[in-house]
């Protein structure tokens, strides 16, 4: 066994499984990759090592893409905080969509409020896809009617943090499977300028949740 296949093992092995590998390397003399490699064989079972080693790559992907999450959200709270958008953005923003089931029918809802008492809403069925997509259906509704109501300093929340993150993390780092809904989504944050997009929790979304909900209801009454 090279090191390249000992560094795989190793990283693929939780830390009770390397513990007991050391354990077996001191009762009986084997190396430690060989010790390794026998832990983790009896660990995968009739599934089979490469099909264990298969789900542990996928496990720590998740485990990183969440770390980076947290990171590009922790990032972004930050940066509103230094630019103060959360008290002093002229315009704000909330969005949600919803897909029931996941995938099925999308219902989008936002709401878009000015500082002159402006007030718009969206709540409107738009297609079938996933709950993913769907969030970001109701975000590039949101931009767009910021577009046409003329909207600047504009504060942007909601409560996904796939689409938050997403964008905030930007093509490089983003998601797969999303890269046009991002384009749209960057392409219209240019045109408006300074637009600031966070993650709120569900009970700080509410309009939007409710709008999103309300869509895909209507659509079943009329079904």
């Amino acid at each position: 066994m090279d090191q390249f296949e000992f560094d795989v093992l190793a990283t693929a092995a939780f830390k009770g499984e390397r513990v007991a590998a050391r354990r077996l390397v001191a009762r009986t003399h084997v190396t430690e990759a060989q010790a390794l490699l026998q832990v983790l064989t009896l660990a995968a079972g009739a599934a089979g090592l490469a099909q264990l080693l298969h789900q542990r790559e996928q496990l720590r992907s998740r485990d990183e893409e969440r770390r980076l999450a947290r990171q590009a959200n922790a990032a972004c709270k930050l940066a509103l905080r230094k630019a103060g958008t959360q008290s002093t953005a002229a315009w704000r923003g909330w969005f949600d969509g919803s897909a029931h089931p996941n995938p099925g029918q999308i219902g989008i809802g936002a709401l878009l409020c000015g500082p002159d008492g402006q007030r718009a809403e969206i709540s409107r069925r738009a297609g079938y896809g996933n709950s993913s997509e769907a969030e970001y259906l109701a975000l590039t509704a949101l931009l767009e009617l910021a577009v046409r109501m003329g909207a600047t300093e504009l504060a942007v929340c909601g409560d996904s943090q796939v689409v938050v993150n997403d964008v905030n993390l930007g093509a490089a780092r983003g998601a797969k499977g999303l890269e046009p809904h991002r384009a749209r989504v960057v392409e219209l944050m240019s045109a408006l300028g300074a637009v600031q997009l966070r993650w709120v929790p569900r009970h700080r979304n509410g309009d939007a949740d409710r709008l999103s909900q309300q869509a895909v209801a209507g659509h079943a009454a009329a079904g």
